[in-house]
């Protein structure tokens, strides 16, 4: 088969196509054949060499679509449609990059459903981190707002929808005005600037503060963002788009306000049902949630691809096609 392998840490050039064994199917696995995959942040600060434990080379890739193969346990029969998602697959061994992948029982979530393959591919990785953040770790409810730092990711993109959906006001940041049409016709209410604080500017709009936040750019802004809640307002960081996973100087009791709330979300398969996951698409399928798939590529692209979101051009999530 034909995978994309990382051969050491490094540059986007590091991930090589090559002709490798296809997967010995064994008890408790099964063999996938691979249609599509999501492109996924910690997937770059694996290349990097800056995941724990990893082990070059590696076919990465945290979640996958596709069709089962082969499943000796018959849990799942030939053909049935199924996705994979995190448990350690691209990292502690490999992972979606390939025609064909074999993943552990307790990863994979069996679905139906008539969307192109690249759609399918969008949405594992991205719903639950988006629904977890929201429901699980920020515990949204109706009528609150919410301010989602980095609107424009893929994750920021899908929240604001499942957040609008549930009845939540949306403030969304962005970097670059260019994009501030493309929030407003996600259905973001507010869009603000984002020069590396927007307090100033979230409180001319909501002068007492909002409910919650999301904060996926991670510890570049957290303190701002902290700075941005309500009495008994609550931040969840999720993302590290700001590529720093520590803080210099950090005071709880001076940079956590009084009665305020910081928690974080760093979901893993057991955040995800199959029901949730069912329900997801069959919502896309009913047109109620629109994906931004911002583009797709070929396996044979994934090098370019990951170049392609080191760079920040997306606006929404980036697809890999087989």
């Amino acid at each position: 088969m034909k995978a994309a392998v990382s051969l050491k840490a490094g540059k986007p050039e590091v991930i090589q196509i090559q002709e490798v064994a296809i997967p010995e199917v064994q008890m408790g696995w099964v063999l996938i054949k691979v249609k599509a995959f999501g492109l996924n942040r910690s997937e770059l600060f694996t290349r990097q060499g800056d995941s724990p434990g990893v082990v070059f080379p590696i076919i990465q890739g945290i979640e996958c679509v596709g069709i089962v193969e082969e499943d000796p346990s018959n849990t799942y029969i030939k053909g049935q449609q199924i996705a994979a998602i995190m448990g350690g697959m691209g990292r502690f061994f490999n992972g979606g990059y390939a025609e064909y992948t074999l993943a552990p029982l307790e990863i994979l979530f069996p679905f139906k459903s008539e969307l192109d393959w690249a759609v399918l591919g969008a949405l594992p990785e991205m719903f639950q981190t988006a629904y977890g953040s929201l429901n699980q770790a920020l515990e949204i409810q109706k009528n609150e707002t919410l301010l989602i730092r980095a609107g424009t990711s893929s994750i920021g993109m899908m929240a604001c929808q499942l957040a609008k959906a549930k009845g939540l006001t949306v403030l969304a940041t962005t970097r670059n005005p260019a994009k501030t049409q493309a929030l407003l016709d996600n259905g973001a209410d507010h869009v603000i600037i984002d020069n590396g604080t927007v307090q100033d500017q979230l409180r001319a709009i909501y002068p007492m503060g909002v409910n919650k936040v999301l904060e996926l750019i991670g510890t570049r802004t957290l303190k701002d963002s902290l700075k941005c809640i309500a009495l008994r307002g609550m931040v969840c960081m999720t993302g590290i788009l700001g590529s720093e996973w520590t803080m210099n100087e950090f005071t709880p009791m001076g940079d956590i306000p009084s009665l305020g709330r910081l928690t974080v979300y760093m979901g893993e398969s057991t955040n995800l049902s199959k029901e949730l996951l069912q329900e997801c698409i069959d919502e896309v399928e009913k047109g109620s949630v629109k994906l931004n798939i911002d583009k797709v590529f070929r396996l044979d692209e994934v090098a370019i691809a990951h170049g392609y979101m080191e760079d920040n051009k997306a606006k929404g999530k980036i697809v890999v096609l087989i």
